[in-house]
């Protein structure tokens, strides 16, 4: 067990070495501050003329109950950035395919399926982290706009439910994108096929046609899960939602240690 340990630590170690790893981790968190700035502002004006009966236009001419439109709104603004979550995984599984790092790795840890579970260890554990500061921010950007109002708002279960739901989407999918770029050990690969599964729900195009088959994508799982079903229009329910998020990358991680284990390092 203590070796195991011990290839996670080096793993880890590796990912919080790679410049490229702080780069798109630097982005994404710039990206977050600075979408979220931008919202500040309406919603402190927003929270102001909260009526007497308790209702909040966030958005013109759509008036919602405040609390749970205000707890949507918070899990949504992490939901966006959750978006760019699998290319930071991407980043990370493609490192290794760069150099001759990989084979040097094969070298120092030969069992292969020890290896590809400290890689997945290790790109869990920062891709955790970065989720984590993601739901951190949109929190503290909401709590500029409703601590005169209701601050215990964000502290609810609610608002916990909805951030931990955040969260282990904004994992599953990265590791998605991590299992994907092992198995075509090139990150360019595995941001485009990434892209395409993105580019899939966005469109809407397969969920006007088959909602049951749309719901089987990462994206739609990750609405199905986070967005209330009163205000959008979802394929799934919360449940199908998780199933298919844990799926996703079990199948894409047991394929990249099967390959790993076949092919030689290049």
């Amino acid at each position: 067990m203590s070796a195991v340990f011990a290839v996670i630590r080096a793993e880890l170690t590796k990912i919080v070495t790679l410049r490229a790893v702080w780069i798109v981790t630097g982005v994404i968190l710039a990206l977050h501050l600075l979408v979220s700035y931008a919202n500040v502002g309406l919603n402190i004006e927003a929270v102001r003329a909260i009526t007497p009966d308790g209702m909040i236009e966030l958005f013109v001419d759509d008036p919602q109950p405040a609390d749970r439109a205000i707890v949507d709104f918070l899990v949504a603004s992490s939901f966006q950035m959750g978006l760019f979550l699998p290319g930071l995984g991407a980043v990370i599984a493609g490192q290794e395919f760069r150099t001759p790092q990989l084979g040097q790795t094969l070298l120092a840890v030969p069992r292969r399926g020890r290896l590809i579970v400290a890689k997945t260890v290790a790109a869990t554990a920062y891709l955790l982290f970065v989720a984590v500061v993601v739901a951190g921010v949109s929190t503290a950007f909401m709590y500029a706009a409703v601590r005169d109002w209701n601050p215990g708002l964000l502290v609810g279960s609610g608002a916990w439910i909805g951030q931990g739901k955040f969260v282990a989407f904004a994992v599953l999918t990265g590791l998605i994108s991590f299992a994907i770029t092992m198995i075509a050990r090139s990150t360019l690969t595995g941001v485009a096929v990434t892209v395409g599964l993105i580019a899939v729900t966005m469109t809407q195009l397969l969920a006007a046609f088959s909602p049951a088959l749309d719901a089987l994508f990462p994206l739609s799982a990750g609405r199905n899960l986070l967005l209330n079903p009163v205000q959008n229009t979802l394929s799934a329910g919360p449940g199908h939602a998780m199933v298919v998020l844990v799926a996703w990358p079990l199948v894409t991680t047991i394929v990249a240690a099967f390959l790993l284990a076949r092919r030689d390092a290049r």
